[in-house]
């Protein structure tokens, strides 16, 4: 069993999902894993959430105890012991501390840029997750409306935010493998959502199609205290 690596609080997660061509992911997903499908479609997420709390190995690292991140993620799963493990991989991750971003370059090799960032939250109604990119202020924004509730069973809501484990490939080749840990999440159904910035210049070329227009879903999920654990190196 790996060590825990990172212990936070995820609060206030907008997540806007979009459905993209199966072979613009198999292209990059990590070696030992494969696309993870809902419903025969394959979906990548901007995810947006506040970082709390924030310890390294229990450890409070001084200002940098509550902060943003943006991340676009797509959805695979690797079968261990004749059991699937479902998991997350990211395309690219925003936050705005530079120590935050380095260390997760340099231990999960994981693709982190910084720059400034900003939000407006009304808990349980809206979340708004700006960034400075390209000369402008980017944002990706859920309103939300009804009483948080878990997701049902089989649903796309509960196929987004029920994935519990990290793949990340290497420079080597090879791919890393990470568990993360919460308690399942109460999210609202959301009423409006956007996605404001520049799709090419940040992603590239190859999502721009698909981004630039009205998303398939979105939801706003409460959030929970969540464990990152230490990763373990594959093939």
């Amino acid at each position: 069993m790996s060590k825990p690596f990172l212990t936070a609080f995820w609060s206030q997660i907008a997540i806007i999902n979009y459905e993209v061509p199966a072979d613009l992911l198999e292209r990059i997903v990590p070696r030992g894993t494969g696309i993870d499908h809902f419903q025969g479609r394959a979906l990548v997420s901007v995810v947006g959430f506040q970082f709390e709390q924030v310890r390294l190995r229990g450890i409070k690292v001084p200002f940098h105890q509550s902060f943003e991140e943006v991340n676009l993620r797509y959805y695979v799963r690797r079968r261990v012991d004749n059991q699937w493990r479902r998991g997350v991989s990211f395309i690219k991750e925003i936050v705005p501390k530079f120590w935050v971003a380095c260390l997760a370059r340099r231990l999960y090799q994981e693709n982190y840029v910084r720059m400034p960032m900003r939000r407006s939250v009304t808990p349980g109604a809206s979340a708004r997750y700006m960034w400075r990119h390209s000369g402008r202020w980017n944002s990706l924004e859920v309103s939300a409306f009804g009483e948080a509730d878990f997701p049902e069973s089989g649903s796309e809501e509960e196929f987004i935010t029920e994935h519990y484990w990290g793949y990340t490939p290497q420079r080597h080749g090879g791919s890393i493998e990470y568990h993360v840990e919460h308690p399942k999440w109460r999210v609202w159904k959301a009423r409006q959502a956007s996605l404001d910035c520049d799709v090419a210049a940040l992603y590239g070329n190859a999502f721009a199609p698909y981004l630039a227009g009205p998303p398939s879903s979105a939801l706003l999920a409460e959030g929970s205290p969540v464990t990152v654990f230490e990763p373990t190196t594959l093939l």
